[in-house]
């Protein structure tokens, strides 16, 4: 190889280096330009507001009072006067029973008083006379003590017609079966011209009737939360429902949010020995008598006095393994993992009883792009978007 030959070889090479670092030094702009920025999450700092925890528990309706109809006299039926199902107010008419055979006994009760009278007004006169006689010496004692024994049997005879005629009376008027209080009424169980029986071993049963408004719910709450409640009260941070009327919300079925308020009226005096759970009882507004008897709800009674809490929405919360976490960007936009501890929903957002200070920026959109440790581009949170309520 000559000289000039030589020369053309060094320069490709140099030339072919220098082509070489030029497009090394394109591809690394080029992956400094493609390196991808951190993530944008949405951040919202804990709710602070006064909440008051509530208990849930499962419950069924009852009625206040419940009635059954039946028959006080024999007889046949001559019509039913109500519609099944319907509301009915206290005195309403149910039933007419055949009232002629009553109506034949009252009239000769009624004789029997006014005959009974007449037997007064005799042994009076008679003993007027002889108490007359006897300043004369006309008649002898014997005579005036049988005249005043005969003026009080004619006056027992009429109390005892008096009495005979009352009887009588009733009988007429339990002819006409009446609604004894006000509630809803079932289904008429006698028709028309069926023989009733109105004796008090059987008496048939013509129909029942349930009061509406208010109605009662019955629950049962176990032993745990009796023991809380006792003792929240023996400090003094939340009222008995045994001598207080305290607050109660129900949710029927297929509700999430509370639909009818009550208040607590009773609680057992012993726990039930085979469950290890004790009844208690709130009475309920029914005004526009969608609940009847029977129907299930839950309910939430008031489970402590109020106090002050972080919340957040329950968007905001996962799951590691055992534990719940959310969480939080530091002061350098980097993400930390943050173990609570939480409480119950208050008005949609999740109290956080552990693990959160008022300051803390919690992401709560974002969360799957969020990386423990990793930095992260957090944007505040509107409180439409957050779900927060200030």
């Amino acid at each position: 190889m000559n000289a000039v030959t030589s020369r053309l070889c060094r320069r490709r090479f140099l030339a072919g280096t220098v082509a070489v670092v030029l497009l090394a030094g394109c591809d690394q702009k080029a992956e400094q330009a493609a390196a991808p920025a951190p993530p944008a999450v949405t951040v919202a700092q804990p709710i602070k507001r006064v909440v008051t925890d509530w208990d849930e528990f499962s419950g069924r309706f009852e009625a206040i009072e419940q009635v059954e109809i039946r028959a006080r006299v024999t007889g046949f039926v001559e019509s039913v006067e109500f519609k099944d199902g319907a509301v009915v107010q206290i005195g309403d008419l149910l039933y007419v029973i055949d009232p002629r055979q009553y109506e034949a006994v009252a009239e000769q009760a009624q004789g029997q008083l006014a005959d009974a009278k007449a037997k007064v007004d005799l042994a009076e006169r008679e003993l007027a006379r002889a108490e007359s006689l006897i300043q004369t010496q006309a008649v002898a004692e014997a005579i005036v003590d049988q005249r005043r024994q005969q003026l009080q049997s004619a006056k027992a005879a009429v109390l005892q017609a008096e009495g005979t005629l009352r009887r009588a009376e009733l009988d007429v008027e339990f002819t006409k079966v009446r609604a004894p209080i006000a509630g809803r009424i079932s289904r008429h169980l006698v028709t028309v011209g069926n023989l009733v029986q109105g004796s008090e071993s059987g008496a048939t049963l013509l129909t029942s009737i349930v009061s509406m408004d208010p109605i009662h719910i019955y629950f049962d709450m176990d032993e745990s939360i009796y023991l809380k409640n006792s003792r929240l009260w023996f400090e003094g941070k939340r009222p008995s429902s045994r001598d207080t009327p305290n607050p109660v919300q129900v949710m029927l079925a297929g509700e999430t949010k509370p639909s009818h308020k009550g208040t607590m009226d009773f609680l057992d005096n012993r726990l039930d020995i085979g469950t290890g759970t004790l009844r208690g009882r709130a009475l309920v507004d029914n005004h526009d008598l969608s609940i009847l008897p029977g129907q299930f709800a839950r309910v939430r009674v008031l489970g402590s006095a109020p106090y002050e809490a972080l919340l957040l929405p329950d968007t905001a919360i996962a799951t590691d393994q055992s534990r719940k976490i959310v969480f939080v960007v530091k002061g350098d936009d980097t993400v930390e993992a943050r173990p609570v501890t939480l409480g119950p929903l208050d008005d949609g957002l999740r109290v956080v009883r552990e693990g959160l200070k008022p300051d803390d920026r919690v992401i709560v959109e974002g969360l799957q792009r969020a990386r423990i440790g990793a930095k992260v581009t957090p944007h505040t949170a509107t409180s439409s978007s957050s779900g927060a309520k200030r």
